[in-house]
């Protein structure tokens, strides 16, 4: 290839050195990328691959579409909840089906909650380690790690010397006895880290304080859904029944006690990240203010569907509008529609999938899942051994969608680049009072526009989005808590339960903003059953490969540029992807009706 100019201005450059990983860790599903690095160690192509085969999509044909959503929440351990939602909102769409307002207060307190937990988790547990050293942690000294904690967080109520202190100590037995769990094998001594011990003692301390909220804010999902992970949904409404002071359905789960355990919980969550998570982000950010890497597609195209727009209840609740930016301009942002067949496409050119037209995309009302794992003639190894792919032929089991064409990133990032030039107050207030916050902590006097488009505006913006959604769900609360007080305790429609009330073709779409991006559903209903389901999900936006025209994927256009200390450890490459916490078990699925095992791929 060597050079190759994008439809995006990316100069991609194979010719240099070959950089692999795989896997690339602490994500959910497989997933590997090859990089090119020039003779200064910088990067200048970058190659993702979804390495997984697996899925439910087709499996469903033929099926109940009042089942999908028990199919699709199994996609993702992860996502978990927003796949179901997804699923019951395109069912209802495609019957027309209305949902009572207290199914819906549930449904947003439910996703809103799955947005909470599944951010604090992932800056923690996923990413974190990417910007914090625990083994430095060991060199701090505790007195002036609770004086950065109480410059950056005096609301935090645990920030003394002597709970840094213990902290440190049960980190020290770890190191000492040779068990360092999920912090073995770190690039320790690499560079990359620029963090100084008292900002790593600082963090692993809330990483510690993070496992324990994680396993408490859950239990919303456990009252309302009867469960976590893969909580219970329904379409036409919720399976959540009501019962207050003896109105409603009898022995329901749903009672005083119940929500204002729900309550107490939701604040919490609200408490954490403002006194917590987005401190600590911006704490460390302050450190690596020179860093300003990662960007890629998000200074050019963003997308996001905004939130769902079917149900007429309470808009107010809805500040987080959707659209596309298209190369970099604020100031336009063009309407989307997912059921215009020429806006969303999926192209398989560089998709080990097989379309009777390869140079055109489907939208996923047509789409079309048919494997086809052949590799490019210049792919280095074998087919159960590959050493390096050949990227100007197929290479990943992802396909390429598209906005009329173009590649855009999706996301918090996205969302909040989108809610930033549509003048929402809320948002633009976050991140105004961020920005400040962290142009005084760093030194600096970057814009919105300078900031947000890097790997580190991408981990800030979805610390600011999990403060958004923890305040919507309390507000969620309140009308839901309101709206029972005045005498509703329904919770689902089922008028239209019936198949036999069905028209004989019907197609639908969901929408849901989850935890990292634009999530759609599409589904096709011939008589009474599922006659084509097709899920586009964030991490196929971000993690596509090349289309037609040459336009390369998120993942790809985040790494290009990027300086790498050591080219054998490269934390810069997983920071950055991890930046957009990869969900490969979602973007990859197929599966045979039957279940049978349709090819075979072996993972080095």
């Amino acid at each position: 290839m060597a050079v190759l100019q994008t439809p995006t201005g990316f100069k991609m450059d194979n010719s240099g050195r070959r950089v692999v990983v795989d896997p690339v860790t602490r994500i959910e599903g497989h997933m590997r990328v090859e990089v090119n690095v020039d003779a200064g160690n910088v990067i200048r192509n970058a190659v993702s691959t979804g390495t997984m085969w697996r899925g439910l999509e087709v499996i469903l044909k033929g099926r109940d579409p009042r089942d999908a959503w028990a199919f699709v929440e199994r996609i993702c351990g992860v996502c978990t909840g927003c796949h179901a939602l997804t699923s019951v909102r395109a069912v209802e769409d495609a019957l027309n089906i209305r949902i009572p307002k207290n199914a819906h207060y549930i449904r947003e307190i439910m996703a809103k909650v799955l947005q909470v937990h599944d951010h604090i988790v992932h800056f923690y547990h996923l990413h974190a380690l990417d910007w914090v050293n625990p083994v430095n942690a060991l060199k701090a000294d505790p007195k002036a790690t609770s004086e950065l904690q109480q410059m950056v967080s005096p609301s935090h109520p645990n920030a003394s010397a002597g709970y840094f202190r213990d902290v440190q100590t049960r980190l020290k037995k770890f190191v000492e006895s040779g068990q360092l769990g999920i912090f073995k094998n770190g690039y320790w001594s690499n560079p990359a880290y620029k963090l100084p011990p008292e900002a790593d003692l600082m963090a692993v301390t809330h990483y510690l304080e993070a496992l324990d909220f994680q396993k408490e804010i859950v239990k919303v999902h456990t009252i309302l859904g009867g469960k976590n992970p893969h909580p219970n949904y329904l379409v036409g409404g919720v399976p959540c029944a009501i019962n207050i002071d003896g109105v409603g359905a009898a022995g329901a789960p749903l009672n005083w006690e119940r929500l204002q355990f729900i309550y107490a919980r939701l604040q919490e969550a609200y408490d954490f990240t403002v006194n917590v998570y987005i401190p600590d982000v911006l704490a460390v950010a302050s450190f690596y203010k020179n860093w300003l890497h990662g960007g890629g597609l998000s200074a050019l195209n963003v997308m996001d569907y905004g939130d769902y727009e079917e149900v007429p209840y309470d808009k107010k609740t809805q500040r987080l509008p959707g659209g596309v930016i298209l190369n970099g301009n604020w100031d336009e942002v063009h309407p989307i529609d997912p059921r215009d067949p020429e806006q969303v496409q999926e192209f398989v050119g560089h998709s080990w999938y097989k379309y009777a037209d390869e140079s055109k995309g489907l939208h996923p009302w047509d789409g079309v899942t048919e494997p086809n794992y052949v590799l490019g003639p210049g792919t280095k190894g074998s087919r159960t051994d590959i050493k390096e792919l050949d990227e100007s032929a197929k290479y990943s089991w992802i396909k390429s969608p598209r906005w009329r064409g173009h590649a855009c990133e999706v996301g918090p990032l996205s969302r909040y680049i989108l809610a930033y030039a549509q003048k929402v107050d809320y948002v633009r207030g976050q991140i105004d009072d961020s920005l400040g916050r962290f142009n005084s902590l760093a030194g600096t006097s970057l814009t919105a526009k300078q900031a947000l488009p890097t790997t580190i505006g991408r981990t800030l913006a979805r610390a600011l989005e999990c403060q958004y959604c923890a305040k919507q769900a309390l507000d969620d609360f309140d009308m839901l808590v309101k709206n029972i007080k005045n005498g509703d305790t329904a919770t689902a429609n089922v008028e239209k339960w019936d198949p036999s009330t069905w028209p004989k073709e019907a197609k639908g779409v969901g929408t849901v903003a989850a935890p990292r991006g634009g999530l759609g559903h599409w589904i096709r209903i011939k008589d009474g059953k599922i006659d084509n389901y097709q899920c586009v999900v964030p991490t196929t936006w971000n993690g596509s490969p090349r289309d037609p025209k040459g336009g390369i994927g998120a993942f790809e256009a985040s790494l290009m540029n990027t300086p790498m200390e050591r080219p054998d450890e490269p934390v810069e490459i997983l920071r950055t992807l991890h930046s957009f916490d990869p969900c490969l078990a979602c973007s990859t699925h197929v599966m045979g009706p039957e279940g049978e095992e349709m090819t075979r791929v072996t993972v080095r």
